[in-house]
């Protein structure tokens, strides 16, 4: 595929049905080329098919838990497209566990996607922005990032040390031109899965994907002396 130098370049590292193709729609329609990492391509690339708007959305197969596979990747979509302008880490996992019922090894791996994955991508992506002076840098984070649940251990660790990375790379890289920004979705993503799960709740319990999205997009048009870090989005109806 030809490189189209007036379009800048967007990875989205974790791209499901939700927030995933989401933030790849709105990039895509501000002007962006969009390539989006998932562990299955082969299932990423039928969601992509299933929809007109995202015809020209890019698939990748990509492990986040592996840094051989983030390297190769992101090396072959800055050879293939250009460097990247927009990272957007939408990776993440959560299970109930406790410590009653406490497995290390998906503590590791809770770990290993939330906190190290995103560490891996942004070592591939950080020297062409800091090269251009500009980029942005996405996360998706949650409330367990600010408060554990009882039943969410693994969870609510991961993704309080990544807000914690997040965090201090921001200060660090900041300075330099790129914009690092925390977002805190507090609520049910609302997709045909939780749909199914939660049939008898009204449309407005549910966060929209497409709004988030809108947002994310949003931030990256701020302008550096107001720049936001951290960002809470939920529904109006949700509990906090």
């Amino acid at each position: 595929m030809a490189q189209d130098q007036d379009r800048p370049v967007c990875v989205v590292a974790g791209a499901g049905p939700g927030n995933g193709m989401a933030f790849g729609r709105r990039f895509q329609a501000g002007g962006y080329q969009v390539v989006l990492l998932a562990r299955d391509g082969t299932r990423l690339q039928g969601l992509i098919e299933q929809e007109a708007e995202s015809a020209h959305l890019v698939a990748r197969s990509c492990d986040l838990t592996d840094a051989a596979a983030i390297a190769s990747t992101l090396a072959d979509i800055a050879r293939e497209f250009g460097p990247v302008r927009t990272l957007v880490y939408n990776a993440g996992n959560g299970f109930p566990d406790t410590l009653d019922a406490f497995d290390a090894g998906r503590f590791e791996q809770a770990w290993r996607l939330n906190q190290w994955g995103l560490l891996q991508c942004m070592q591939q992506v950080v020297p062409a922005m800091r090269e251009q002076g500009a980029g942005n840098i996405l996360i998706s984070g949650a409330t367990a990032s600010l408060r554990g649940s009882p039943r969410f251990l693994s969870f609510a660790a991961a993704k309080a040390g990544q807000r914690s990375v997040a965090q201090s790379l921001a200060k660090q890289l900041m300075p330099e031109g790129i914009h690092v920004v925390y977002l805190i979705i507090d609520g049910v993503i609302e997709t045909p899965m939780t749909r199914q799960f939660l049939p008898s709740r009204p449309t407005d319990f549910f966060l929209q994907a497409d709004a988030i999205a809108d947002t994310a997009f949003h931030l990256t048009q701020q302008p550096r002396s107001a720049w936001t870090f951290e960002l809470d989005l939920r529904p109006f109806g949700e509990k906090w």
